[in-house]
């Protein structure tokens, strides 16, 4: 228990006493130190807390004058004043000016009897305070074995329960995208909702930080679990005294070691959704709804789905390789279809509801990135292929590149570089080249586009009937996703066909009105 004046007046040995009759709460005030000063200013030589001794040698006894000696006692932070008393001091007992004034500032004024030297109440405060210090080390022991023997039961929840029990502190483990875990329980359990601008700051952060805030009335401390990447993030609800803050980090080390076991642990689990993703993705015909059963059985039921490619840095850390960021990935998205192919990137298929760049913003930042169009599950091949096509693009915007994001074709045009240009491409008309008579689709495409639209004209140039010319154009738009009615889409269809077709980019055409 912290020492509070009340605690130093109980102790007969000191014989303290007070001048006035002074409020039970200014008497719960704790003491943080005991210290000497006769000067008329001492406030500037104090930190706060402390019972201030003085034996009133230059003290002037006007009322004026001993209200401003309180005040600055007062401003300096003292928690009391105590005026030493005897034989051959200034004072045989507490002056009314100095009294008076305490009373107006509600400052404790107490005495000090000739009997007792100031030494003695010094060495009571600070005995009391290495006590008190004592009983903070034997309880943060004490908390840390319950701790210790919880993580022995290999789950998050039993040490999050028995830190709540010792401490009072409510305590929950989330993911690194803010995902509840597990929590200790409680009254009043921490809510992952009301933290969560604290949770995403931090997460964005990795391991390098935590962060505190308050909300609702409560303080909310967010710790990052992990040894070398971020596993998690331990969510804490109200304020941990000096006991609790010096375990605090053995719970954070014992979290992150329950993590880290479980990473492990899931290896095969991934190892299995990474085979899993390899087959949907063979060039196998297969019959029709195995992409589905395929997702299904991943946990992942989504009719809609998307391609997601990550290029790896070439060289960085130890723990930024494509293992890792896929490992990474498979804990965020939701299915863990994640795999490293062959070219040493890695592929992805999410569902449409997850927000991908999030997702990338943190576990693959700064790597250039393709995010392919929503498509049904059995045309997830396709998706794949726009946003590997994109990879280009986002190397050099330094952000992830979506396929249907038509400002990247504006961008090409300034960029200049024939390998970006190309990939740019791919990620338009992939999903044609993969189609059957993909060919003669982007022949009547180009010509369409060349002739800035006109169905007879088309039709003229391919010898074939203005319905064929049709049928060929919307098997070619239901296949790539996009409109021949929308700007956007026609201007990337344009861009595409002319960079396949090795034109001059820069030259206008017929179809870039």
């Amino acid at each position: 228990m912290p020492l509070r004046i009340a605690d130093l007046l109980a102790r007969p040995e000191l014989n303290l006493s007070v001048t006035y009759d002074v409020p039970a709460a200014l008497l719960d005030r704790t003491v943080e130190a005991a210290t000497v000063s006769d000067l008329l200013h001492p406030g500037k030589w104090l930190q706060g807390g402390e019972l201030l001794m003085t034996i009133g040698l230059v003290l002037p006894m006007e009322p004026a004058a001993c209200r401003a000696y309180v005040r600055d006692v007062t401003e300096g932070g003292a928690a009391c004043l105590a005026l030493g008393l005897g034989t051959g001091l200034p004072y045989q007992e507490a002056p009314t000016p100095l009294t008076d004034a305490a009373r107006e500032a509600g400052l404790p004024l107490l005495t000090v009897p000739d009997e007792v030297p100031f030494i003695a109440v010094t060495k009571a405060v600070f005995d009391a305070r290495a006590d008190e210090q004592q009983a903070v080390l034997h309880r943060a022991f004490a908390t840390q074995r319950r701790l210790t023997a919880a993580a022995t039961d290999s789950g998050l929840r039993p040490m999050l329960e028995e830190w709540t029990a010792a401490t009072g502190v409510g305590a929950a483990v989330l993911d690194p995208l803010g995902r509840l875990l597990a929590t200790g329980g409680g009254r009043r359990p921490p809510s992952p909702a009301a933290a969560r601008d604290l949770v995403e700051r931090v997460a964005a952060r990795g391991l390098r930080g935590s962060a505190s805030s308050t909300a609702d009335g409560r303080r909310l401390e967010v710790q990052p679990l992990g040894a070398r990447r971020l596993r998690g993030l331990l969510l804490l609800t109200g304020s941990p005294d000096a006991a609790a803050r010096a375990v605090l980090p053995g719970l954070v080390s014992l979290l992150s070691l329950e993590l880290e076991r479980r990473h492990l642990m899931d290896e095969p689990e991934r190892r299995r959704r990474s085979a899993l993703l390899a087959e949907l993705l063979s060039d196998e015909e297969g019959p029709a709804g195995r992409a589905h059963d395929i997702l299904a059985a991943a946990g992942l039921h989504d009719d809609r789905v998307r391609g997601v490619v990550v290029e790896p840095p070439a060289a960085g850390p130890a723990d930024s390789g494509p293992h890792d960021i896929a490992a990474d990935l498979a804990l965020a998205v939701p299915g863990g279809l994640v795999r490293v192919a062959e070219s040493g990137l890695v592929e992805a298929v999410v569902g449409a509801g997850l927000d991908v760049r999030d997702v990338l913003g943190r576990f693959a930042p700064r790597c250039p990135a393709g995010i392919g169009p929503l498509a049904p599950p059995d045309a997830v091949r396709v998706s794949l292929r726009q946003a590997a096509g994109l990879l280009g693009v986002s190397r050099a915007s330094g952000v992830p590149e979506e396929a249907r994001q038509s400002a990247a074709s504006r961008l090409l045009l300034d960029l200049g570089d024939r390998r970006t240009l190309h990939g740019y491409a791919d990620a338009v008309l992939g999903p044609l080249d993969l189609a059957d008579h993909g060919e003669e689709l982007l022949t009547t495409l180009g010509a369409w586009l060349e002739t800035g639209g006109a169905w007879d004209a088309t039709s003229r140039r391919l010898g074939v009937h203005r319905h064929t010319v049709r049928n060929r154009l919307d098997k070619a738009m239901d296949l790539t996703g996009r409109r021949l009615d929308d700007p956007d889409d026609r201007f990337d269809l344009w861009l595409a066909t002319r960079i396949r077709s090795g034109g001059d980019i820069r030259q206008g055409g017929g179809g870039r009105s």
